[in-house]
């Protein structure tokens, strides 16, 4: 399947949502998590520390991307609302791999996709207020197309 991630477009045999230790997440990732839980042809899978959610089709992908822009956006507006501070997001990519293409764990390597927030407090005259906060329970892995 074809993974477009706002034009990085990887080919991949899948992808993975996790929620790890659900209930430490916060309402966020939660969020995050049903929107993709949601999409038809998503496979949801209960682990005893862990939530995930598998896709498999890309139509599926862009459904679960389209889902969790959604909530994000949805998130921002909260705060706009409110006239409290200023909210957005960023995707980070992040990999392991050896030699051989495998990770630490001796997995087959693949891309993990997190989230990052970033919230602006203040006005102009009040300097740096702004903090970022990696969303830790919320990850996206995107496997490696197999041989």
């Amino acid at each position: 399947m074809l993974v477009d991630l706002y034009g990085l477009k990887m080919e991949a045999a899948g992808v993975t949502f996790h929620l790890w230790s659900a209930w430490r997440c916060s309402a966020l990732e939660h969020r995050l998590f049903d929107a993709v839980k949601a999409v038809p042809g998503a496979e949801f899978e209960t682990q005893p520390d862990e939530l995930r959610v598998y896709i498999e089709d890309a139509k599926a992908w862009k459904a679960a991307v389209q889902g969790m822009e959604r909530v994000l956006k949805g998130w921002q507006e909260e705060a706009t609302e409110a006239g409290t501070d200023r909210r957005s997001w960023r995707w980070m990519l992040e990999s392991d791999v050896d030699a051989d293409g495998y990770d630490l764990h001796g997995e087959q390597a693949c891309f993990w996709v997190y989230l990052r927030l970033a919230l602006d407090r203040g006005g102009p005259s009040d300097g740096e207020k702004g903090e970022d906060i990696d969303l830790n329970g919320f990850g996206i892995s995107v496997w490696a197309e197999e041989e």
